[in-house]
């Protein structure tokens, strides 16, 4: 495949879609609902499985294969030292083979494979697969504003047009990590709200979730990376909803933090923030 691919991001989230449901399966051969043995530690202290490891390496040979000279940012070969000059470079990948990793060792299905596309620090596709719900979210702004965001559920074999609701009157449904962040912080946020419901879900289904309307609001208070939410982030955006930090500004990709950080955020409908 060539970079006609790029000025084409219906088809090439088609082909993303593929190589998320490869990474999935490879997830699937390790994962066990009665929990993870033999999970080492990152240097920043971090759980990580040969799951992670070996499903980003296939999802990096993947988008080489279809997409050559695009770099591709990913969190395990990050911790390892790897980080590519993403000077004058319009586009990257930004990829986390498996996002909600204490969620697999665990045991808990809510771990997600997360491909994203950035172009210019924003990000313009992407997919969020959880191979052991079944459910797969994607979505796309093309670059003349048009956008489409789906999800998929595997026991049915049916997909949908998803698109964020406007928050009800009667209160928000909230989402929240089940394993981080902090709780106080939050408390105190949402005090200021109508509060209808807070549910907890692991990796970025939370963001999933207000992509296709079944909540309103993830604030999360606590440290997360660039990967962790670009894919998630892209899905949103294209189904209506944006992420924004405290300051109200849109997430930006692209590693201004040496660590690829992200600042603290609350994502949303765009509704909730006019």
């Amino acid at each position: 495949m060539s970079s006609k691919l790029l000025l084409h991001r219906a088809a090439l989230c088609n082909t993303v879609r593929r190589i998320a449901l490869e990474a999935g399966e490879l997830t699937l051969e390790y994962f066990d609902e009665t929990g993870f043995e033999g999970a080492d530690a990152k240097a920043d202290g971090s759980p990580v499985t040969l799951a992670d490891q070996e499903a980003e390496k296939l999802i990096q040979q993947k988008l080489e294969e279809i997409l050559p000279g695009i770099p591709m940012v990913g969190e395990e070969s990050n911790a390892a030292g790897h980080r590519p000059d993403l000077t004058d470079q319009d586009y990257f990948w930004l990829v986390d083979p498996l996002d909600g990793t204490k969620e697999f060792i665990s045991g808990r299905g809510d771990y997600t494979v997360n491909i994203a596309l950035i172009y210019k620090g924003n990000p313009v596709l992407g997919v969020v697969y959880g191979p052991a719900v079944g459910e797969l979210y994607a979505g796309f702004t093309e670059e003349n504003g048009e956008s489409r965001a789906v999800r998929w559920l595997e026991e049915t074999g049916n997909e949908k047009d998803i698109r964020v609701r406007r928050p009800p009157k009667e209160g928000l449904t909230v989402v929240s990590s089940r394993s981080h962040g902090s709780a106080q912080r939050l408390d105190r946020y949402l005090g200021e709200y109508k509060i209808e419901k807070l549910v907890k879900r692991g990796s970025s289904l939370k963001i999933c979730i207000i992509a296709s309307g079944k909540a309103d609001l993830y604030p999360r208070f606590g440290p997360t990376c660039e990967w962790d939410t670009a894919a998630g982030d892209a899905i949103l955006r294209s189904a209506g909803g944006i992420i924004k930090d405290l300051e109200g500004n849109p997430l930006t990709y692209g590693g201004r933090d040496p660590k690829f950080l992200n600042p603290e955020f609350v994502a949303a409908p765009r509704s909730f923030f006019e």
